[in-house]
C-alpha cells in the first residue's frame, strides 16, 4: 500500500498536503497592513538537485507506467502541487493562481534540467501566505470570539476542494469568518467557554505558525518531489532521508507504538488502516478514517492539540515504549464536525509475528432443518514469513502457509464440515506465501500472472501436484483486504474453488520497490497483478459471489480513491481447473442469504448504521446555528439508541436509557489500574466470545453450499 506504519505520506485523496488549520477573518481587511517579519525564501539545495535528477531518470527507465515530460505533464504537476499545498482553497488568492499559470508549459523543461526554482516560488508564495493569514487571525481571536452570533442562519461549505480560488482579500476574509465560526462553534458544542476556546486557538495558530517558520528547504522539496512522483501512480513516492530511516524501522516491525497506518488529509492525522493484532486493532476503538485531532502522555499528560501538525510531528508523539499508554482524541470517521469526539486510551506495545499468526476456531451453524454443523474458522490476519528465522534454517520457521497447514489438519481432525478463511482487514504481506496458501486447497497450477514495465508476463503458483484440502471452501472479505489477500480471494474464485464472501476488496494490483536516490529514497511502480482469468486486481478489486453490508466507506478508503491510480484492464486468461460449479450455486445462495438476514438484528442494525452514514456523506453544507446543531446532533443520539435498542430487544437483551462511552471511566483511573481493567475485559470477553454476525453469516452460506462441493467433481478442465 501507499502508506506504512505510522508515517510516510500526507494525501489529497491519498497525496501529499502541509500543516494547515481552518480559522478565519472577522473582518474585511486587507493582509497587506499586517506587521509580519521577513521570512527568508526557501531555495533548493545541491542535494535536491541531485535527487529529482535521479527521479526523473528512474522514473523514465522503471516505472511500469511510461509518461513523457512535456507541457500537458507539466501542467498537470503544476496543478497537483497547488491542490497539495492548499486542498481547501484558503489561503492562495486568485491572483497567485493567475501569476503561477507561467509556469503551466515550464515545469517539464525544468525538471529535465534539475531545476526546482518554480517550485520553490510556489512554495515560499503559499508559505507567506499561511503565516500572515494565521498571524492576523491569532491576533484577532480576542475581539472576534466573543462578538460570534450563532443565532443566525448561515452554513459553511464542507469541502473546497473543487470551489473557485478566493478572487480577492474581501471574498478570502468571508470564507475564513465562517471556517472559524464553525471551530468556535464546535468547541462550544463541547462545552468549552470562551475564554477556554480562545486559548486553545491561540496556541494552535502559535504552533502552526511557529512550524511554518521552521520549515526547511528538505520541506519544500519532499511537497514537490511527491508532487511530481504521484502523477505516475499514488504508491510511488519520494522518500526523504528521515521519511526512508523510518520507512525502515516500520517494515522490519519493530516499531513500538500503536500499529495503525496513518497519513495526513488537509490538516488532520486521518488513521488510514490498523495493523492486524497491534495495540490499536485489540484496543478495539480507533477505526480506519477516524482523524487523531490530539495525543497526550499517559493517564495524566496534558492533550496536545495536533491539528495542521506535520505528520511525523505527529508520529513521534504517538509513539512510545511498550508498557507506556496513550491517549488520542479522535473524530469518529461519520463526524461531519468538531464536536463528535472522543478519548482513546491505547497500551504501547511492539507487534509480534505470534500476534499476527493465524488462528483458528469451531462454530457451530443450525440450519433451516434444524441440524447443527461445525464450521472452521481460519483466520489470516496478514501473509507472514519469519525471514529471519528461514535464513537461519530454523525448520520451524513461522510461516502463513505453515500455521493454516498445521490450523487445517486440527479442525479438520475435530469434524470441520467445511472451512472459512477469514481475510478482513488483511493489507497483504509476502506474495510467496499467499500462493502456498492457494497451493493447499488447489492439486496444482498458476495462483497470479505478474506483469512487468516491459510486458513481459511470469506466472507463479503451484507447480507439483501434492495433496490438498478438496472439501467446502469459504474466504472472508472485506474492503480492507488489500494485495496479497486479493490474490489469494481471485485465485479460489476463478478455479471455482470456493465462493468469496463480503464486500469488493481495497484494490491494490501493483508491485513496488525501493530504489536509493543520491538523496533520500524512491519507491516506485514495477510491475502489476492479474488473477489467473486475466482480469487485473488493481482499482477494481476482488468483487464477492454474495455481498454484504460494506462496514467501510467505498467513496473513502480504497484504490479507487487516489488520484492517479492505475486503470483496471486484462491480458490472456492461463490454463487452469475449473474444481467446482458454484456459479449455479449464487442464485439459490443470495436468496437463502437475504431471507436469513431479514430477521437478523445485527445485520437490520448494520444496514441502519450505513444508511445513516450514507446520509451524513452526503452533507455539503453545515449549519452555523448552535440551536440547528444541538438538534442535529440530539436527533443523531436518538436515532443511534433506538437503533441499539432495536437490535438488543431482538436479541432478548434489555434496552439501554443512554449511549455511554467508557473512555471517561477510564480517564479517572491510573495507568495500573487501566492495565488491569484491559486484563479483565479481556478475559471476560475471552470466556464469553462468540463468533461475530459476518463471520456466522459466511458459515451459515457455507453450510448452504454444501451440497455444491461434490467429490465426484473436484479437478475438471474447462
Amino acid at each position: 500500500m501507499r502508506y506504512s506504519m505510522l508515517t510516510i505520506k500526507s494525501s489529497r485523496n491519498g497525496k501529499f498536503t502541509s500543516a494547515l488549520i481552518v480559522a478565519l477573518l472577522l473582518s474585511i481587511v486587507s493582509l497587506a497592513s499586517i506587521a509580519e517579519e521577513a521570512l527568508k525564501p526557501l531555495t533548493a539545495e545541491k542535494t535536491h538537485k541531485t535527487a529529482i535528477h535521479d527521479m526523473v531518470d528512474q522514473l523514465n527507465r522503471r516505472h511500469y507506467v511510461k509518461l513523457t515530460l512535456n507541457d500537458d505533464f507539466s501542467g498537470k504537476l503544476l496543478d497537483a502541487f497547488i491542490d497539495d499545498l492548499d486542498p481547501n482553497r484558503l489561503f492562495l488568492l486568485k491572483s497567485d493562481i493567475d501569476e503561477f499559470q507561467k509556469y503551466r508549459t515550464r515545469l517539464d523543461d525544468e525538471l529535465k534540467k534539475s531545476d526546482l526554482s518554480a517550485g520553490f516560488y510556489i512554495f515560499n508564495r503559499y508559505r507567506e501566505r499561511m503565516i500572515v493569514r494565521l498571524q492576523y487571525i491569532q491576533d484577532s481571536l480576542a475581539k472576534t470570539v466573543p462578538a460570534m452570533d450563532f443565532n443566525v442562519n448561515e452554513d459553511i461549505e464542507l469541502d473546497r476542494t473543487d470551489a473557485e480560488w478566493p478572487a480577492d482579500q474581501a471574498e478570502a476574509n468571508e470564507i475564513w469568518r465562517k471556517q472559524i465560526k464553525n471551530r468556535v462553534l464546535g468547541l462550544r458544542l463541547a462545552k468549552k467557554d470562551d475564554k477556554a476556546i480562545i486559548e486553545l486557538l491561540t496556541k494552535r495558530f502559535k504552533n502552526q505558525i511557529k512550524r511554518m517558520k521552521q520549515l526547511e528547504a528538505e520541506d519544500a522539496f519532499q511537497i514537490y518531489a511527491n508532487a511530481f512522483a504521484s502523477l505516475y501512480d499514488p504508491h510511488t513516492d519520494y522518500f526523504s532521508p528521515r521519511i526512508s530511516e523510518n520507512f525502515q524501522i516500520n517494515m522490519s516491525l519493530k516499531l513500538e507504538g500503536i500499529g495503525a497506518v496513518l497519513q495526513m488529509e488537509d490538516d488532520y492525522t486521518k488513521v488510514v488502516r490498523l495493523v492486524p493484532a497491534g495495540p490499536a486493532d485489540k484496543q478495539g476503538q480507533l477505526q480506519p478514517a477516524d482523524r487523531i485531532i490530539g495525543v497526550a502522555q499517559g493517564k495524566k499528560g496534558e492533550m496536545q492539540d495536533v491539528i495542521g501538525w506535520r505528520l511525523d510531528d505527529v508520529v513521534d508523539l504517538i509513539r512510545g515504549t511498550a508498557g507506556s499508554f496513550v491517549r488520542l482524541e479522535v473524530i469518529p470517521a461519520i463526524a461531519k464536525s468538531d464536536e463528535t469526539h472522543h478519548e482513546i486510551i491505547i497500551e504501547r506495545n511492539e507487534v509480534k509475528l505470534e500476534d499476527q499468526s493465524a488462528k483458528g476456531e469451531m462454530i457451530d451453524i443450525t440450519d433451516s432443518d434444524g441440524e447443527v454443523h461445525q464450521v472452521g474458522v481460519i483466520h489470516v490476519p496478514t501473509f507472514y514469513l519469519d525471514f529471519e528465522a528461514y535464513r537461519m534454517g530454523d525448520t520451524e520457521f513461522r510461516s502463513t502457509t505453515r500455521d493454516v497447514h498445521r490450523i487445517l489438519g486440527e479442525l479438520l481432525s475435530q469434524g470441520a464440515e467445511g472451512i472459512v478463511i477469514d481475510l478482513r482487514d488483511n493489507g497483504g504481506g509476502s506474495l510467496a506465501e499467499a500462493n502456498g496458501m492457494v497451493g493447499l486447497f488447489i492439486e496444482s497450477g498458476p495462483t497470479v500472472q505478474i506483469r512487468q514495465a516491459n510486458a513481459r508476463v511470469l506466472r507463479e503458483g503451484k507447480r507439483r501436484s501434492s495433496p490438498y484440502y478438496t472439501g467446502p471452501l469459504a474466504v472472508l472479505i472485506n474492503r480492507m483486504s488489500a494485495s496479497a489477500s486479493e490474490i489469494f480471494a481471485g485465485a479460489i474464485q476463478d478455479y471455482q474453488r470456493g465462493l468469496v464472501i463480503g464486500t469488493q476488496s481495497f484494490g491494490k494490483g501493483t508491485v513496488q520497490s525501493v530504489n536509493a536516490l543520491g538523496h533520500g529514497q524512491l519507491k516506485l511502480t514495477e510491475s502489476k497483478f492479474y488473477r489467473i482469468s486475466g482480469d487485473s486486481t488493481q482499482n477494481r478489486g476482488v468483487i464477492p459471489d454474495i455481498a454484504f453490508p460494506p462496514l467501510y466507506n467505498k467513496e473513502d478508503i480504497g484504490e479507487s480513491v487516489l488520484d492517479n491510480a492505475l486503470h483496471w484492464d486484462r491480458i490472456p486468461q492461463t490454463n487452469h481447473n475449473y474444481y467446482f460449479d458454484l456459479k449455479a450455486s449464487i442464485d439459490t445462495l443470495q436468496r437463502k442469504h437475504e431471507k436469513r438476514i431479514a430477521k437478523d438484528p445485527d445485520f437490520l442494525f448494520l444496514q441502519e448504521q450505513i444508511s445513516i452514514v450514507e446520509g451524513l456523506r452526503n452533507k455539503t453544507h453545515l449549519s452555523l446555528n448552535i440551536d440547528l446543531r444541538k438538534k442535529e446532533r440530539d436527533t443523531q443520539k436518538v436515532q443511534q439508541l433506538a437503533m441499539e435498542n432495536r437490535r438488543r430487544v431482538a436479541k432478548g437483551e434489555e434496552p439501554l436509557e443512554s449511549l455511554e462511552e467508557d473512555s471517561a471511566d477510564e480517564l479517572a483511573m491510573s495507568d495500573e489500574e487501566v492495565e488491569a481493567k484491559a486484563e479483565t475485559d479481556k478475559d471476560d470477553e475471552d470466556k464469553d466470545k462468540e463468533p461475530d454476525p459476518l463471520m456466522t453469516e459466511a458459515s451459515h452460506i457455507l453450510v448452504d453450499a454444501l451440497p455444491y462441493f461434490l467429490p465426484e467433481r473436484l479437478a475438471r478442465r474447462p
